[in-house]
């Protein structure tokens, strides 16, 4: 391990210099390459000076301690000799996991989509729920967010809704969501009383530059028309309305949320460009088989992860065995504590397989 630690300092130290060099300042893509690893470094680089130094503070004091005959003094040793010891083993925990291979769209923003599954308009609602949590759990975060499409039904429902999440934590803190998320509740449409169960899916796409996923003119077919609300009706009296299809995958993506056309097609356009990049990480299996391996489930939109129990105030999450009754608090936001042990279970799960590899 002091191996990598110190290719790892060493790396920074190069890249430290790299950036302020004068070669670099006219290269713009190197250098914003050179400094989103920087960023991504530099608290491991922290971590592993303070490994070094009580690595060292323990040497020091042990070899003290062997030549050392006062008793006073021996007993000094000895507990600093301890204290750095469990400064070593800590920092050791810690760098294990700030080490494991980072997740290639950590960083990244990402596009979420909701869209009702089985339970008609219980279903539908159950959507909008879904935005309303994880929204509340973004501003609760700092997150900024932005609604990029939605199709909305008559009752105050959603057939689908995309938003996206900017910040550079957005992808690890939901990249965990994705699957059919179950719901167990009266619905309102229930003048019975019966407890219904639906079901609703979310994926999560990391957004995507326009140099990481190349789209010509030639590959896209751009057709316009009047938006639309719930019922078919018309709600633009202009060709806003945007449908773009991706001819080499046959992707097709819609939106009207926008009066602007430009706007619209701009919306379209950073759709496709994350679904062609979930396309191609899925045929390409760049990640899918490690995601597969992981015990918190493989990302896939068919998965069942979570159960919402709205007459028993429960919530849980079927990968890790997580039960929470505090479900009206969880949808109101506050999911700190299940993202935490998602994000905590995988990283076990990534060390326990790689010290068996």
């Amino acid at each position: 391990m002091k191996d990598r630690l110190l290719k790892l300092q060493q790396k920074y130290i190069k890249i430290e210099e790299e950036l302020y060099s004068q070669e670099i300042a006219s290269q713009p893509e190197k250098l914003k390459a050179l400094s989103k690893e920087r960023a991504r470094l530099t608290p491991i680089y922290n971590k592993i000076i303070e490994y070094f130094k009580a690595e060292k503070d323990r040497e020091e004091a042990q070899l003290l301690l062997e030549s050392e005959k006062d008793g006073e003094m021996i007993n000094m040793l000895k507990s600093e000799v301890e204290e750095n010891e469990k400064k070593v083993v800590k920092l050791t925990k810690e760098l294990e996991i700030m080490l494991l291979p980072p997740d290639p769209n950590s960083g990244k923003d990402v596009l979420i989509e909701i869209r009702a599954g089985t339970g008609g308009e219980e279903a539908a609602l159950f959507v909008a729920d879904l935005f309303r949590m994880y929204t509340k759990f973004a501003e609760k975060k700092g997150f900024k967010y932005e609604l990029v499409e939605m199709t909305p039904t008559g009752i105050g429902g959603f057939k689908e809704i995309i938003f996206s999440i900017q910040d550079s934590s957005g992808y690890d803190t939901f990249k965990f969501e994705p699957g059919a998320h179950r719901v167990q509740r009266i619905p309102v449409t229930e003048s019975g009383g019966r407890i219904h169960t639906s079901a609703v899916t979310v994926a999560v796409l990391p957004e995507v530059e326009e140099s990481e996923v190349k789209i010509t003119e030639q590959d896209i077919r751009v057709d316009v028309y009047r938006s639309s609300g719930p019922g078919g009706q018309s709600v633009n009296t202009t060709d806003s309305a945007v449908r773009i299809t991706h001819i080499p995958t046959g992707l097709v993506v819609s939106c009207q949320d926008e009066k602007s056309q430009l706007k619209n097609k701009d919306k379209a356009m950073r759709i496709l460009r994350a679904r062609i990049y979930e396309k191609q990480i899925e045929e390409q299996k760049l990640s899918s088989d490690a995601l597969k391996k992981q015990m918190v489930g493989t990302g896939d939109r068919s998965e069942r992860i979570r159960t919402y129990n709205f007459p028993q105030g429960r919530i849980t999450d079927h990968r890790i065995n997580y039960t929470n009754h505090n479900l009206l608090s969880v949808m109101d936001g506050d999911m700190d504590e299940l993202v935490e042990k998602l994000i905590e279970t995988d990283r076990m799960s990534r060390l326990q397989k790689g010290k068996t590899e």
